[in-house]
């Protein structure tokens, strides 16, 4: 069995967060997308979305950070984006309603994007980033954790971009539960952690 271990970003190499965006859909967006204002291709550039995601990361920092790294026998395979939801103004500046349940919650951090390496797709390796994300936000204090996952019609796939929000089934089986499902595919997901009242 391959031996999985994460990490925040903050405590990884900056090295390390580039070899996880260097492909697919992640090279261009590099978890911009909840973030900037405006629509993410017309109004940032490229080297800006970059330098953004470095600064949030904060390799070789105290942090705060703005996600995980998981690693696959040594390996950096993966990324999963978890931070105050505070931190992603789209989720507040938009009009679906997924993205403005409960805003007077207090101690929610965001799951909001994975990446995995091309090489170690189908692997289960967004599982454990998932699960990961539960041991994280508990060592740094979250109160709930909230994903917005999308779980396909019966029958039907999903596209590997597509899927970066995460799919329904890799949030169960790490302990989320579905508060809403306010589109036919989309669906809200909380985890309530150790220590809420």
């Amino acid at each position: 069995m391959p031996d999985f271990t994460w990490r925040p970003a903050n405590e990884a190499l900056a090295q390390d967060v580039e070899a996880v965006f260097a492909t697919g859909g992640a090279a261009k967006c590099r978890c911009q997308g909840l973030k900037v204002p405006g629509w993410i291709w017309r109004d940032t550039t490229q080297a800006e979305r970059d330098a953004a995601l470095l600064e949030q990361t904060a390799c070789g920092t105290a942090g705060p950070t703005s996600g995980l790294l998981g690693y696959v026998d040594g390996e950096v395979a993966g990324w999963v984006a978890v931070e105050p939801r505070e931190n992603y103004p789209r989720l507040w500046s938009r009009k679906q309603p997924w993205m403005r349940m409960d805003p007077e919650l207090e101690g929610v951090w965001s799951v909001t994007c994975f990446v995995v390496g091309k090489d170690h797709r189908r692997s289960g390796l967004m599982y454990e980033l998932a699960q990961a994300t539960v041991e994280y936000g508990e060592r740094v204090g979250a109160q709930v954790l909230e994903g917005y996952p999308i779980e396909p019609p019966p029958g039907k796939a999903v596209i590997w971009d597509e899927a970066s929000v995460g799919l329904l089934q890799v949030f169960v089986e790490a302990g989320y539960e579905i508060v809403a499902s306010p589109t036919l595919r989309r669906r809200v997901v909380r985890r309530e952690l150790a220590g809420r009242s």
